[in-house]
């Protein structure tokens, strides 16, 4: 049955993805991939606060089947992260295909851990 969790997640997570990633990007007038970053931190911040309601037993295996594997998977992206690094470089924009790394790296482990610990007091 986690199968179809995961599958109905990842049916809305991809779409959510898309459509969020052209929204952001419409509203910005540069190459710097603004609708990736922002899915990748949305997802991790969305992922630590699962994490965090499954470890103090809010949430349990299928809500975590369904948004964390399945939403928050097809949700955030690495590949598309990494290729529009490679095409910042590519275009000799090394300034901001470093801050791309750098900034989606930190932006993504603050919201993880802001998300655990909003998630972990869900319990309390």
């Amino acid at each position: 049955m986690n199968w179809l969790l995961v599958a109905v997640g990842g049916a809305v997570g991809a779409p959510l993805r898309y459509l969020t990633d052209r929204a952001v990007q419409i509203r910005h007038d540069s190459l710097f991939p603004w609708g990736t970053f922002t899915v990748n931190v949305a997802g991790s911040l969305l992922m630590g606060l699962l994490t965090g309601a499954a470890v103090s037993g809010a949430a349990g295996p299928q809500v975590t089947a369904l948004l964390g594997t399945g939403l928050c998977g097809a949700l955030t992206t690495y590949s598309t992260f990494s290729y529009e690094t490679l095409r910042l470089a590519e275009k000799g924009r090394g300034l901001q295909a470093a801050a791309n790394v750098a900034g989606s790296l930190a932006a993504g482990l603050a919201a993880v851990f802001l998300g655990l610990a909003l998630g972990r007091g869900l319990a309390a």
